[in-house]
């Protein structure tokens, strides 16, 4: 692609109206808030290990970490720049499933209960958190609204 064209594509009315519409709608309360939890629960996976105690098992370990702190830089990303970055939101809930199976799909681990349920309930929570983020900007958060019949 030459660089004329990637200026025009770049420079594009309707490109520049949709990363508008982007931005306006991170800079929406429920958009701070989805974007805020997702920073925390990706730290959390981050720290997971030491805060439940599975620190031994290193495969799982280092697993959670780059996971979680990929999920936190995601999550900052999001609130910073939504309009540049909403073409990878859908990675936040690949994220989030890959949390919850891994305690069963890493190898050579020997997982515990509490493991599992950290890895689990975290998964789950970046995955609605990172649907949710994915929702912003798109009619789909505004369209539950607009079909409550009114009276």
């Amino acid at each position: 692609m030459s660089t004329s064209a990637h200026d025009a594509m770049r420079t594009h009315p309707d490109i520049l109206e949709l990363r508008a519409r982007y931005d306006m709608a991170a800079e929406q309360p429920p958009a701070q808030v989805a974007d805020g939890l997702l920073m925390i629960a990706g730290l959390y996976a981050a720290c997971s290990a030491w805060i439940v105690g599975f620190s031994g098992e290193m495969n799982l370990t280092m697993s959670n970490l780059f996971t979680g702190l990929a999920v936190a830089l995601l999550a900052v990303a999001f609130g910073s720049a939504l309009g540049r970055t909403h073409g990878m939101t859908f990675v936040a809930p690949l994220l989030g499933v890959w949390l919850i199976v891994s305690p069963w799909v890493v190898a050579g681990v020997t997982t515990t209960t509490g493991m599992i349920w950290s890895n689990v309930v975290c998964g789950i929570v970046v995955c609605l958190l990172g649907l949710a983020t994915a929702a912003m900007g798109t009619d789909l958060m505004g369209r539950s609204r607009r079909m409550t019949p009114t009276r």
